[in-house]
């Protein structure tokens, strides 16, 4: 009775560990499409990493023209290529395709976005030197200091009287 008890929870904990084990096959698609960064400006050089890729292929998109990908030596399993985004690229979410040698194709919907321009120069401000309102409010705060002086003096020269 002992035996088979031990028997059973032996066989429980194999077949436990036997389906929990990840399973080691070899890809036979290119897979895991990864774009860094993920937000970047029109111009922008874009890397793009597939895994499943041993040979190097292509990738193409709307934001930028078909570029070659190329094995990655220290993995033998994926490819890496970098892409500058065009300077007229819209803003907004794009896909990657890649094509591996020997691979069916493999698209990424959204895989990265491209952000539109910012405006820089005067940061936001549209006139030079000192506008009206700035001269009503200087010229303010100077006319209330001369009162709190006159105050103040007045009251010090009251004082002394005494």
């Amino acid at each position: 009775m002992r035996t088979t008890r031990a028997l059973a929870v032996s066989v429980t904990a194999v077949a436990a560990l036997g389906l929990t084990a990840p399973t080691a096959t070899a890809w036979d698609t290119s897979s895991n499409i990864v774009a860094m960064p993920s937000v970047i400006a029109r111009g922008g050089q874009l890397t793009v990493t597939v895994d499943g890729c041993p040979t190097g292929g292509h990738m193409t998109s709307n934001a930028f023209p078909r570029t070659e990908l190329s094995p990655i030596h220290s993995s033998s399993e994926t490819s890496k290529g970098t892409a500058t985004v065009n300077s007229t690229a819209a803003p907004g979410a794009y896909d990657i395709t890649v094509q591996c040698h020997g691979k069916p194709a493999l698209t990424k919907t959204g895989a990265f976005t491209v952000i539109g321009g910012v405006r820089g120069g005067l940061g936001g401000s549209s006139s030079t030197g000192a506008t009206p309102t700035d001269i009503a409010i200087g010229g303010g705060l100077v006319g209330l200091a001369l009162v709190g002086g006159a105050v103040f003096w007045m009251r010090r020269r009251s004082e002394s009287r005494i």
